[in-house]
């Protein structure tokens, strides 16, 4: 069991299953007073097609630690490790597939919530992969998956050993930088972003590494009102950069660069 961990909440469990996670068994409590809908429905269909074992068992299993005090919905299951990759191997793939890349590099984000409420928005920007570092981020686990609402299913993340070689790769490969941070007198909007782009968040506390900020294509702000706080949330920065990309791309088609990274 050890090389299993937690999962919980139905939509989490439904795209764990739709995209063909190790499943070893599924756990839905009996005494829970739920409307029978259409997810939860979906979800034993789906987990009776996969031959994905289910246990209805008391609401004692669920007083563990990772479930006590959790919106687990009724159900938890044991899940395989999420895979991870590197983006040298997933970047000519892109390429390859004549995708307009689009990636978010995550510096230091440790906040679970905000990791995965990152994920979930990426998903749905149509990112293509999300790179973090291998130490000094949030991690991969039941809390990220749920906030996500399983979005981490359906994006490949990359963990590095270094962001800093890694955004160089990057560049050489044809991407444009673009770093969000309060330094900077360039609004996002102004920046041409329909091309093959990386965008960088920054930690909660920190914002994005001084390196990193030194080898970006451009640097942008969101313009804050004088009457409100000092900073957005980072999550919040994400949704706007990400469907300022989206919102130009659907503006302006434009040929992919024939890049061969190695």
């Amino acid at each position: 069991m050890n090389k299993f961990h937690i999962i919980y909440g139905i939509h989490p469990l439904i795209e764990a299953i739709k995209e063909k996670q190790i499943i070893k068994k599924l756990f839905i409590k009996k005494e829970m007073n739920i409307k029978i809908g259409d997810n939860y429905k979906q979800l034993l269909s789906l987990s009776k097609k996969m031959n994905i074992p289910v246990h209805f068992v008391s609401k004692h299993r669920f007083d563990h630690d990772q479930l006590k005090y959790k919106n687990h919905q009724g159900v938890f299951a044991f899940l395989s490790p999420i895979k991870t990759f590197h983006i040298k191997n997933l970047l000519p793939i892109f390429y390859k597939q004549q995708k307009n890349p689009l990636l978010l590099v995550l510096d230091r984000i440790t906040d679970v919530k905000n990791f995965g409420s990152i994920i979930r928005t990426a998903a749905c920007a149509g990112v293509h992969s999300i790179i973090i570092p291998n130490k000094s981020t949030a991690r991969i686990n039941s809390d990220s998956i749920k906030t996500s609402s399983g979005a981490l299913f359906k994006i490949p993340i990359c963990k590095e050993n270094n962001i800093q070689t890694t955004i160089r790769y990057l560049i050489q490969s044809g991407l444009k930088i673009i770093s969000a941070t309060e330094k900077s007198d360039v609004s996002w909007y102004k920046i041409d972003l329909s091309g093959p782009t990386a965008i960088i968040l920054g930690n909660e506390e920190n914002g994005i590494s001084s390196k990193y900020l030194k080898l970006s294509s451009y640097k942008v702000k969101i313009p804050l009102s004088k009457h409100g706080i000092s900073s957005l949330n980072v999550s919040v920065v994400c949704g706007i950069l990400l469907y300022e990309v989206f919102r130009q791309r659907q503006l302006k088609i434009i040929p992919i660069p024939k890049a061969n990274p190695e």
